[in-house]
């Protein structure tokens, strides 16, 4: 036998000896086996665990139902209440107005009729402001300090200005038209007159 046979014959034997060998070191797969045996792992439960747990469940389930309807009905309550509070928040001072539109009714009839002289006819409109300014202020209004102040571009709004010595530079000289606070909150600014010394004009 030749040498070059020899070697074929020690390399087919080395080759059938790998092959027979299984892969040693290699993780085996838990799929592998389950599939070769051909079984998943099975819990068993007696039929009085089984009824048991289905009870709680089913009582699970219809709680969480009931808790889902209460809120549902509890949102479209405060829904409701919401609208409602927003259709009357006003209702209060609507019926204030309404007995102040009263009173200039019976001034205007009244003048209407002649039965009342100039200077009563001017009382009874200056005691319907006092009951609207009473009545506003009530409400949270009060009205923006404006004369001999201090300009303030939070609150008042210049229209005009006038060039003086007599006055210190920024001096609110006259009131056009008054301001309000809501609150702590400005809803109308007050329209006036500045003073301004001529050499910042």
């Amino acid at each position: 036998m030749s040498m070059w046979k020899k070697n074929k014959d020690s390399r087919d034997e080395c080759a059938e000896e790998q092959t027979a060998q299984p892969d040693e070191g290699k993780p085996k797969d838990p799929q592998a086996d389950v599939e070769s045996s051909g079984k998943a792992d099975i819990i068993t439960l007696d039929k009085q665990k089984y009824e048991e747990l289905s009870r709680s469940a089913a009582e699970f389930k219809d709680k969480y139902i009931r808790l889902c309807a209460e809120f549902d009905n509890t949102r479209k309550r405060f829904e409701r209440e919401k609208l409602e509070f927003i259709k009357y928040a006003n209702q209060e001072l609507i019926v204030e107005f309404l007995n102040i539109l009263d009173d200039l009714q019976r001034i205007v009839d009244a003048a209407s009729a002649r039965h009342q002289d100039y200077e009563s006819f001017l009382k009874g409109v200056e005691m319907i402001m006092a009951h609207l300014y009473d009545m506003l202020k009530r409400n949270g209004l009060k009205a923006v300090e404006s004369v001999g102040k201090k300009f303030d571009p939070h609150c008042h709004e210049i229209l005009m200005q006038e060039q003086t010595v007599q006055h210190e530079d920024g001096t609110i000289l006259e009131e056009f038209q008054k301001g309000y606070y809501l609150g702590e909150r400005i809803v109308r600014t007050a329209k006036v007159k500045v003073a301004v010394h001529p050499t910042h004009a």
